[in-house]
């Protein structure tokens, strides 16, 4: 087929006929005394310099294209990609990265594709996991934080830019009395560093004395006075209380993979004056009871944007983070990754929003994903035996400990290195910890059990890790290379004649489908149940349709079929891109 490139090259090679052909007219025509070049020949040299810059990016393209990775998998609908690009970029050359949304058509009687470009999608802000300083990391913040990053996970992998946004909790009435208790305690911490590892017990100390000890309670509101008007020795001892929390948080997302960057309430406290400001000059604020508040359109509560006594709020420090995360990130996507039991709040704030102007929803894109919550076995809020709030840093290592018996039990520990067995803990722990909460439907609540998520049997991470590194052997038993593969994907025509091979395929190519609907409603169960759909369709293939046939006397391998060899293939780096997204971590042996 005669493509872009092929006209460019004819087109060019006629015209450097021609330029030799002018070229040897003017030299005759010099030999006869006349001077000066044609201007047609310097017309011609111009276009051709053209054209060969134009056939050089053509050639750098069909490159690029050829040594795509497996992450920029061809899907079914690539060549209407293609066609619609051309057709916008047509239509509104003045637009540069004009956004291309090509989904199926959920009325087939429509067609069996549409396009869906009237949103841009540049850059994601996701707030999410956001603990409180001086307190331990819990259960309860386990959702938020597997959640909040499998969605960047998801909009990073499709190319989008993505802000991770840990909204700490690191300002407040609670600072005061932690800091007073800190001078109390370790009066000397401005030149020694306080050893205060154990946050959770000082809270409680100094959350026990504010509550009994009226003279400490004076003391511990006029620190927080000193604390908002920044007083240097205030303000040391409020960083080291933060740093100590941050060490600590820093050890979970370690062990979860997490990337993310802390930015608390207190980066927003000068902003969150210019808020105020901007709603009372544009009549928006209502006094009530020495209070200033806001009533959103549609809303029965009011924000509150200034106390009484005149301090700020939480309503004034997420609708200061709305406005600098719009204004000043020029967030295109905006997703709160918080519990379910925060949805008024956030409608409110996102209401207020909309009111004085700084987004439209038509345009900008701002949502709550909610969540459920963690219950144990007994269907109860999920606890310790004493009624204790489960601490996540108990809750990972006893994954651990966990995934280590079952892999013991397995006899992993007899055929894997040290090493290896190490990793395929980490990786089945930790997979399954994730999975078990992103397989379940987001807005529900989910019950946490330990034994459900190591079982290699049904919807689970062990399962899925055991078929991947199943389907994975294939080509190793086989003797077949990576480089053999990738040639093989190049020049062997699949051929789908059985009718499970037929199955596996169109499952496939379901891929980009999937992650389409994901970006649109944020359900992550939909890709886990897609992957087991996957997984169980390719058992069906395997077990009926040969791929290695070897000699049953000699164990040699006497006939590959390539073209499902491929499949396989296929199939195994579908699942590695599921599994990328989920932050499910593979290993080579199980």
């Amino acid at each position: 087929m005669e493509g872009p490139v092929y006209y460019y090259e004819r087109k060019l090679g006629e015209q450097e006929t021609e330029i030799k052909s002018l070229t040897a007219e003017i030299e005759l025509l010099r030999n006869f005394a006349f001077v000066g070049n044609s201007p047609n020949l310097e017309a011609l040299r111009e276009e051709n310099a053209k054209l060969k810059y134009r056939l050089n990016i053509l050639r750098k393209s069909l490159e690029e294209e050829k040594n795509k990775s497996v992450k920029s998998m061809i899907n079914i609908n690539s060549q209407l990609q293609d066609i619609f690009g051309r057709a916008i970029n047509a239509a509104f050359p003045e637009l540069e990265n004009a956004p291309l949304a090509v989904t199926p058509n959920q009325q087939p009687k429509f067609g069996d594709y549409q396009c869906n470009s009237a949103m841009s999608l540049t850059q994601v802000v996701v707030d999410f996991s956001s603990p409180n300083i001086a307190k331990e990391m819990h259960v309860g913040h386990l959702r938020s934080t597997i959640i909040g990053d499998s969605i960047c996970r998801l909009f990073e992998f499709v190319g989008h830019e993505v802000l991770r946004i840990n909204h700490l909790g690191d300002w407040g009435t609670q600072f005061g009395m932690l800091i007073a208790h800190l001078q109390d305690k370790f009066p000397n911490y401005l030149t020694v560093s306080p050893p205060i590892g154990d946050l959770q017990s000082f809270y409680k100390e100094s959350k026990k004395r504010f509550d009994e000890d009226e003279e400490f309670k004076k003391r511990a509101y006029f620190c927080v006075v000193q604390l908002q008007s920044k007083q240097p020795d205030i303000m040391r001892a409020w960083n080291l209380i933060c740093d100590v929390s941050r060490k600590e948080f820093q050890k979970i997302y370690d062990c979860l993979d997490i990337r993310i960057i802390d930015r608390g309430e207190s980066y927003y406290q000068d902003k969150m004056i210019q808020v105020v400001k901007e709603f009372e000059e544009k009549g928006l604020v209502e006094l009530d009871e020495g209070r200033k508040v806001v009533f959103p359109p549609g809303c029965t509560v009011p924000l509150t944007i200034v106390k009484s006594d005149g301090g700020f709020t939480y309503d004034t420090s997420d609708l200061a983070a709305l406005k600098q995360r719009l204004v000043e990130e020029k967030a295109d996507i905006i997703i709160y990754v918080v519990d379910s039991g925060q949805g008024g709040h956030l409608q409110n704030v996102y209401a207020a929003g909309q009111m004085i102007g700084w987004y439209d929803p038509k345009v900008t894109r701002v949502e709550h994903a909610g969540f459920g919550v963690v219950l144990g076995e007994d269907k109860k809020k999920f606890k310790t035996r004493s009624g204790d709030t489960v601490r996540l840093i108990d809750l990972l290592e006893e994954g651990l400990k966990r995934s280590m018996d079952k892999l013991k039990e397995k006899e992993r520990d007899k055929v894997l290195t040290p090493e290896e067995l190490i990793a395929a803990q980490k990786s089945v722990a930790f997979g399954c910890i994730k999975y078990a909460d992103l397989s379940h439907n987001r807005m529900n609540d989910y019950i946490f059990s330990f034994d459900k998520m190591l079982d290699d049997r049904g919807n689970t991470a062990a399962y899925l890790l055991y078929a991947y590194t199943r389907i994975r052997s294939i080509a190793r038993l086989a003797n077949i290379s990576e480089e053999a593969l990738h040639k093989a994907a190049q020049e062997t025509e699949v051929s789908l004649q059985h009718e499970k091979e037929w199955k596996l395929g169109k499952c496939i190519l379901r891929f980009p489908e999937i992650l389409q609907k994901i970006l649109d409603d944020l359900l992550l169960h939909i890709l886990c149940d897609y992957l087991y759909e996957l997984a169980t369709t390719f058992t069906e293939f395997y077990d009926n349709c040969y791929c290695v046939e070897k000699d049953r006397q000699t164990g040699n391998v006497v006939k590959i079929n390539m073209g499902r060899m491929l499949l396989s293939d296929a199939t195994a780096a579908v699942m590695a891109k599921g599994f990328e997204i989920l932050d499910i971590k593979p290993v080579q042996r199980m």
